[in-house]
């Protein structure tokens, strides 16, 4: 059974919504990097862990060192960039009353997910009572 070309089309602009209201409901969720989180700190930290490993007499310290070491790679390997909340925002707002209407959200179950009410208001998204 072949999909007709509008068929298609709605499928690929469902997925183009859920992909914006994803990366903006992520972006809400991740807290600001704490102090240190950088990729320049990351690198220092990794360059003071592998001379204490060297220097380290004490086996069982020298292996948590190499733990920390390790620790520390996996969380340089993903750490992102900056985010450009500005954009994502804009995309949010741009898919999110048809994706709502589609799925079924609530204004409730948005702000609950820790989407601002201005950001609801922008995306056309009405304030609605619980029942």
């Amino acid at each position: 059974m072949s999909l007709s070309d509008d068929h298609k089309a709605a499928i690929a602009k469902g997925r183009s919504e859920a992909r914006a209201v994803r990366a903006y409901l992520d972006a809400v969720a991740t807290k600001t990097p704490r102090r240190g989180a950088s990729v320049a700190a990351l690198k220092q930290r990794l360059d003071r862990l592998a001379e204490q490993v060297e220097a380290e007499q004490n086996s069982l310290h020298r292996l948590q060192l190499i733990q920390q070491r390790f620790d520390v790679e996996d969380k340089l390997k993903t750490v992102d960039g900056p985010v450009d909340h500005a954009a994502l925002q804009a995309a949010f707002v741009d898919a999110a009353a048809s994706y709502s209407e589609r799925k079924g959200i609530s204004y409730s179950a948005w702000r609950e997910a820790g989407v601002a009410p201005t950001v609801l208001k922008s995306a056309g998204i009405r304030r609605t009572r619980r029942t």
